[in-house]
């Protein structure tokens, strides 16, 4: 069984063969010395980075180094609850930091501040009443956000859903292909703030386009 370090839109850890086209990590060490996951957090900065950078090469989960997380791409690490590295991906970090304060109405935040923002509204569990959302409302989401219905993530991108998969998205349908059964916002609030002002995350790069 490969390495439990594939995270989905919700934020869960799983071992998956798919590795995705975005890493990132969650502030330090979540593995034992066996590369089993103890912990889903180290600190609350959990952030984005590119699977490629400075020609660094790093062994997968070595014993007191950070836990190298891997996401099928940048909207599904930003519904997981991460933001861009200011290492590794600045221009993306100062956008996204930009839209976000945008989003709560300032002029200006540091990523500790973001990181606090987006530490609090992680703590919702996925299936909270506070996440659930209308059909109104799914339809009116920027795209970047995530949905969940009966299980199933769906990513919104001009105006339509994006079945998620750790290989990758299936084919786009129409809004109304959702039943009447809850909806949950899974992308946090914040986040999904960040993109109403601005801020445009990278998908897949074989997801479904417009026009296309």
């Amino acid at each position: 069984m490969g390495l439990q370090n594939r995270v989905d839109p919700s934020g869960t850890l799983w071992s998956d063969p798919a590795r995705g086209e975005f890493m990132g990590n969650r502030g330090g060490a979540l593995h034992d010395a066996d590369q089993r996951i103890v912990r889903a957090q180290k600190t609350r900065s959990w952030i984005i980075c590119r699977t490629a950078f400075k020609g660094r090469r790093r062994e997968l989960m070595q014993p007191g180094h950070y836990t190298e997380l891997f996401f099928l791409d940048e909207v599904t690490a930003l519904a997981a609850g991460h933001r861009p590295c200011f290492e590794c991906r600045r221009a993306d970090a100062n956008a996204f930091a930009e839209a976000f304060a945008r989003g709560r109405d300032r002029a200006r935040l540091r990523a500790p501040e973001i990181d606090a923002c987006l530490a609090t509204e992680r703590r919702r569990r996925a299936d909270d009443a506070d996440r659930l959302i209308s059909l109104e409302t799914s339809a009116a989401l920027p795209d970047g956000s995530v949905i969940r219905q009966n299980g199933t993530h769906y990513a919104v991108r001009a105006g339509k859903l994006l079945p998620w998969s750790f290989g990758g998205y299936t084919s786009p349908l129409e809004a109304s292909a959702l039943t009447g059964e809850p909806v949950y916002l899974v992308t946090p609030p914040a986040t999904v703030a960040a993109l109403r002002n601005g801020y445009r995350p990278a998908f897949h790069s074989r997801a479904w386009k417009p026009g296309t």
